[in-house]
């Protein structure tokens, strides 16, 4: 006898099949990989032999007795809160700039984009070279106008401003994404707030200001999680900078100079695929989880958050 399903349970089976590409995609990539490090992070496993439970071995060792945690968590937290605040008002301030030129708006869009096109490794390298504190040309500049140039990369209080200032190299992503947000701002509204004798700073206050938080919410927002991640350019700073020479197996302890470029990313990588120790890196990557889920939230609360609260 054939198998007959009534009209409810074909809509829930429909919608299954809708939601499935969803569903396979968040328990592939997101569920699943989460479960594993909360299990490993209880495990001693070296990625050779089978895991072991060890309780809360592994959490005691990070909190405890890891001493590159304080530094690597304190370097990233900076990073965060700087790098995410100084791209966020730098890509307003040009995509503002931008949409009041008259002439040429086109050529310095372009040229305020391109560097967000160059590969991270290579933004990078040229960066460091651009700021050797012997020969790059800044300092030659520098040196020209009587100042004398700190040794940027080199300099363990001038190595994380130095990576914020190559950050804002390529801020040309948030300034397109700002640009497009201020242009669908209603002309009206600006029209109204002259009428009743409204300056520059009031109209960006009470007109432009509102208009573009949820934009300025999604750019801080995905800047945390993106700084929270923070990997690639920090570590080849840091090795070009050191001058050691990378070849085939050659380990370089990341965080040149002084563990002031040391993320907790490079120290998830270290510990996990360095030293073998799966558990401590899991304990690591959760610590990551745990800080970005609670600073997503807090932005997203209403009143307290960047988003309005409703009426």
């Amino acid at each position: 006898m054939a198998l007959t399903l009534s009209n409810p349970a074909r809509r829930r089976l429909r919608t299954l099949g809708f939601l499935s590409p969803w569903l396979i995609g968040f328990s592939v990539f997101f569920a699943y990989p989460l479960i594993a490090t909360v299990y490993f992070s209880f495990m001693h496993y070296n990625q050779i032999q089978k895991p072991d439970f060890v309780g809360l071995r592994n959490w005691k060792y990070v909190f405890e007795q890891m001493p590159l945690f304080g530094p690597a968590l304190w370097n990233t937290l900076w990073l965060v809160v700087v790098m995410v605040a100084l791209r966020v008002i730098f890509g307003l301030s040009l995509g503002l700039l931008i949409t009041k030129i008259k002439t040429g708006a086109g050529f310095f869009r372009t040229a305020f984009y391109l560097p967000y096109l160059a590969p991270p490794v290579a933004a990078t390298v040229a960066f460091v070279f651009l700021l050797n504190p012997s020969t790059g040309p800044v300092n030659e500049v520098l040196g020209h106008l009587g100042i004398t140039g700190p040794n940027w990369f080199n300099d363990a209080a001038w190595a994380k401003p130095s990576l914020v200032m190559l950050s804002l190299w390529g801020i040309g992503d948030l300034m397109v994404i700002f640009m497009a947000a201020l242009l669908d701002v209603p002309r009206e509204q600006y029209e109204a707030a002259e009428l009743d004798g409204a300056g520059a700073w009031s109209k960006f206050r009470y007109v432009t200001w509102p208009s573009i938080t949820p934009i300025v919410m999604f750019a801080v927002v995905t800047g945390v999680v993106q700084t929270m991640q923070y990997y690639t350019q920090a570590l080849v700073a840091g090795k070009i900078a050191s001058g050691v020479s990378i070849g085939p197996g050659s380990v370089i302890q990341p965080g040149y100079p002084d563990h002031s470029t040391l993320t907790v990313p490079q120290l998830v990588y270290s510990m996990g695929f360095q030293n073998f120790n799966t558990g401590a890196a899991c304990v690591l990557s959760l610590v990551l989880f745990a800080i970005a889920m609670a600073v997503t939230m807090l932005l997203m609360r209403k009143r307290s958050g960047l988003l309005a609260a409703e009426d």
